[in-house]
């Protein structure tokens, strides 16, 4: 759980810096930012409805894990957008797209026994880049990390630094 927890905690952050560069984004916007993070996770869907369920029903072969590289993400992001007014579209679109694109890079960090990680730019090529092997899934120290940094910006919001930032521009 320490990996889900470390993609929310990283979303949270850079929707937080984005909201500090940009005023017109508001805590809502953050959230676009967040679903994003945990988009590609969306394949967890298979522990409720297994891959064999789904089959059973549409009678074609299926499968959750596409849902987890860049291709999902993409099909997720747009699907998302269709869920708000079509004057915003275009921001969700950014917004999401920004925290799948940082769990993408959070999971490709991964330590793997093979030394690849997945194949991230699926159905675009099937090739596994190299992974730096930074930490395990299960390694908590991440979300630690993650966890402080977040803290440091909701304090830094909530005290009202952020307005003192934005005019030092």
């Amino acid at each position: 759980m320490p990996d889900l927890l470390t993609h929310v905690l990283v979303g949270y952050s850079i929707g937080t810096l984005l909201s500090f560069r940009y005023e017109h984004l508001q805590p809502s916007h953050v959230t676009l930012v967040l679903i994003g993070a945990l988009s590609p996770d969306f394949t967890k869907i298979q522990l409720v409805i297994p891959d064999g369920v789904v089959e059973l029903l549409v009678g074609l072969p299926f499968s959750w894990a596409p849902l987890h590289t860049l291709g999902g993400s993409l099909l997720v992001v747009l699907l998302g957008s269709l869920l708000v007014a079509p004057e915003y579209r275009r921001q969700a679109i950014a917004l999401i797209a920004i925290g799948a694109v940082s769990h993408h890079v959070l999971d490709v960090a991964l330590l793997t026994a093979t030394g690849e990680a997945y194949a991230v730019f699926f159905p675009g090529s099937t090739y596994r880049p190299p992974s730096p092997g930074l930490y395990l899934s299960s390694d908590r120290w991440p979300a630690v990390v993650a966890g402080t940094v977040a803290a440091g910006l909701w304090a830094v919001q909530r005290d009202g630094i952020k307005a003192s930032l934005s005019r030092s521009e």
